[in-house]
């Protein structure tokens, strides 16, 4: 009996230690972007999130870091992929184009169309090829969101001709396509990491900078921006993009799961930037921005040099520039 007893006993300890240990642990992912929690990546970031959770059945749990917290400029944010000590980022392609010059076609001026013709080119064979060529940097490019089409905001005038720019000091993104563009206009362009931009406006260190609509209304540069002209010069990709080595670390039915989800969430944060900039235009003129429209052909005629310049540079571009082309 007493050792009946004993075995009993141990069996009720053994099952009491067992269902005391801690479930297996979850995955967890850091996903980091500068932007604002409101902002489409971040919307978008929590989609990927939700969707990954959901299909890895909670396996795989992605936390998302806004604003700059785990890297205050975009480029940061590349690096810390490279390294491993961020898993996941949303970035615009002005810094990636640093790590693959070949992204930096995107970059040219009045290249896309409109919407339609981004999605067909971004979510077909030419965007897989885009995102593939980081990996030779040691990322891996999941997908493309969306920054918008790029507009230019100052504070000392409006600026509806090239002519208008002489003189004028504006920030660009560290991309050498938007820092070639811009000086084709006459304007001085500085290369400066996003998080000094609000500072530097607020103090005339520039007169302006571009950006979608999306970017003016989140940092609220109407607060030190009077003049808003609506060039749509560039458009801007944002591509949501992963360690390599992490991603190589996952199951090979999970890196299927991120692939496919991250283009739904693509669809999501690319729909959300196109549904709010209406009313977010509405807002910058309620807070007093000036805003003018342009006739983009003037713009497109004193920008077209870039192409010439580039494509001697890149002469690898010409090709994917003749598919962007060709796609309707």
């Amino acid at each position: 009996m007493k050792r009946i007893a004993f075995a009993g006993l141990f069996l009720v300890l053994a099952f009491s230690l067992l269902t005391a240990l801690p479930c297996q642990a979850k995955l967890t992912l850091k996903l980091a972007s500068v932007t604002p929690p409101q902002h489409a990546y971040n919307v978008g970031a929590r989609e990927f999130a939700r969707l990954i959770e959901e299909a890895t059945k909670g396996e795989v749990v992605i936390k998302v870091f806004a604003a700059g917290q785990l890297g205050k400029g975009e480029r940061e944010l590349l690096e810390g992929l490279q390294v491993g000590t961020i898993d996941l980022a949303v970035t615009a392609t002005g810094p990636v184009s640093n790590f693959s010059p070949d992204m930096g076609v995107v970059d040219l001026p009045f290249l896309f169309t409109s919407p339609e013709h981004v999605d067909k080119v971004l979510d077909g064979p030419i965007g897989r090829g885009l995102l593939d060529g980081l990996e030779s940097a040691n990322i891996k490019g999941l997908a493309f969101f969306e920054n918008g089409f790029r507009n230019f905001t100052n504070s000392s005038r409006p600026l509806v001709k090239p002519e208008d720019f002489k003189g004028l000091k504006f920030r660009t993104m560290e991309n050498p396509v938007h820092l070639a563009s811009v000086r084709q206009l006459g304007a001085q362009a500085v290369p400066m990491s996003w998080g000094e931009v609000y500072t530097s406006l607020q103090t005339k260190v520039i007169d302006g900078q571009e950006n979608p609509i999306a970017i003016i209304h989140a940092f609220k540069l109407s607060e030190v921006q009077k003049f808003l002209s609506l060039t749509g010069h560039f458009y801007s990709p944002a591509p949501l993009t992963m360690s390599l080595k992490r991603f190589k670390e996952l199951k090979p039915e999970w890196q299927k799961l991120f692939l496919e989800n991250g283009l739904t969430a693509a669809a999501f944060e690319r729909k959300a930037i196109r549904d709010n900039e209406a009313k977010q235009l509405e807002d910058l003129k309620a807070q007093g921005m000036q805003v003018s429209t342009v006739d983009k052909a003037v713009f497109v005629q004193a920008m077209a040099p870039v192409y010439q310049q580039f494509s001697e540079k890149y002469p690898g571009w010409k090709a994917v520039l003749d598919k962007i082309r060709a796609t309707d």
